[in-house]
């Protein structure tokens, strides 16, 4: 029982992310968040500083692709050689190509072209959904939910929780201050990420209860 529960309760989150996600693409194919987006634009470009530029452009560096990477091999070499926990990097390596292939496939479907109000870097590609957001969510997201299980001291939990938190939300912002991103697209990429993380993890821990049974 203890197990249906569980997969119930990812499978639920991932349906609830899937669900946030589509209702966000129907309203972006159909032009429906200008109104939205350019309010966001506005009120968070309208605090421009020197200070939130430098900050702006550290937190895009770190969910960059370069970035992500030192931080996943980091993440694996932790998990392989010095935990020993070889079932938690597969689902950590699944999550994270996962996300990066399925920002692939939804940049070629939707064709949304990045905004062109006020930008501070260059930057190429299709716009929904934030591939940068999408990484933050899936990456912070997996390492958060592996070394939870491992914390069993309240207050390292909750400076967990604290940071992945920041650097989600924070690389999200960053990209709107930028100028690289419309706000649609990093809650999109949330949304996305969500749904593919929570899908995840539900599998994960059914497969490892179906193993202790046996």
């Amino acid at each position: 029982m203890l197990h249906y529960r569980q997969w119930s309760r990812g499978f639920r989150s991932s349906l609830w992310f899937a669900l946030m996600f589509i209702v966000i693409a129907l309203l972006v194919a159909m032009n429906k968040t200008a109104y939205f987006d350019n309010s966001i634009i506005h009120a968070v470009q309208s605090a421009e500083s020197p200070g939130l530029t430098s900050l702006a452009k550290s937190l895009s560096l770190v969910g960059s692709s370069k970035l992500a990477v030192i931080i996943s091999l980091v993440t694996i070499a932790l998990l392989f050689f010095l935990l020993k926990h070889r079932m938690e990097l597969v689902l950590f390596l699944w999550v994270g190509i996962g996300s990066q292939l399925i920002n692939i496939l939804l940049k070629q479907w939707f064709h949304r072209e990045r905004p062109d109000i006020h930008r501070l870097i260059e930057q190429a590609g299709y716009s929904f959904p934030s591939g940068h957001s999408m990484a933050a969510f899936s990456l912070y997201g997996a390492v958060a939910y592996l070394l939870w299980r491992h914390m069993r001291k309240k207050r390292e939990r909750i400076i967990l929780i604290l940071f992945t938190v920041f650097m989600t939300i924070g690389i999200g912002w960053s990209r709107i201050y930028l100028g690289v991103h419309y706000p649609s697209d990093v809650i999109g990429g949330y949304a996305a990420s969500g749904a593919w993380l929570m899908l995840s993890i539900a599998c994960f821990k059914a497969y490892r209860n179906s193993r202790r049974r046996m």
